[in-house]
């Protein structure tokens, strides 16, 4: 019998590229809620390479627990780049690993505001080279956009792995 070996995950991808560079891995949730770190402890032996989350909903969480600047939230809103970059900044800190992922975004269906739609996500990563962010625009309901920026968190990551 021929036994066909299934084509891996963005997260099982992503594992063994941290675990071929050695490198750890955190994460800081806001809007997906947990999604991105449940899909990495989907992996058997994740542990060797991710080292946990923090789930920073509320901005007194970011604040407190992250170390996102009060200031940077009242300037620019809890949904921007400058606040996932701190996040992202922070989390490493905190959870003193190499590479941190962070999002921040509006699932919907409520919480728009002008100039920010429901849909709008930003997704960071901090590594010791440094710290960046990406903008995202999703069309779907609440679920299909955490899923989404939760996918799309893990594939900047691999493709950072790769170039890095």
């Amino acid at each position: 019998m021929v036994r066909y070996k299934a084509i891996n995950s963005i997260e099982e991808e992503v594992g063994n590229l941290l675990r071929k560079k050695r490198l750890t891995l955190g994460v800081v949730e806001s809007a997906t809620g947990g999604l991105i770190s449940h899909l990495l402890t989907n992996v058997p032996g994740s542990a060797t390479y991710y080292k946990g989350s923090i789930t920073a909903y509320s901005n007194e969480t970011k604040i407190r627990v992250v170390g996102v600047k009060t200031e940077t939230i009242i300037k620019h809103g809890a949904v921007s780049a400058q606040v996932v970059k701190e996040m992202a900044r922070g989390g490493r800190k905190t959870l003193d690993v190499n590479i941190c992922l962070a999002d921040t975004g509006i699932a919907g269906p409520g919480g728009a505001v002008p100039g920010k739609p429901v849909g709008l996500f930003y997704i960071g990563l901090s590594h010791l080279a440094g710290t960046y962010s990406r903008k995202y625009f999703f069309t779907g309901d609440r679920e299909q956009d955490k899923r989404r920026a939760a996918e799309a968190a893990l594939h900047w990551l691999k493709e950072y792995l790769l170039k890095h």
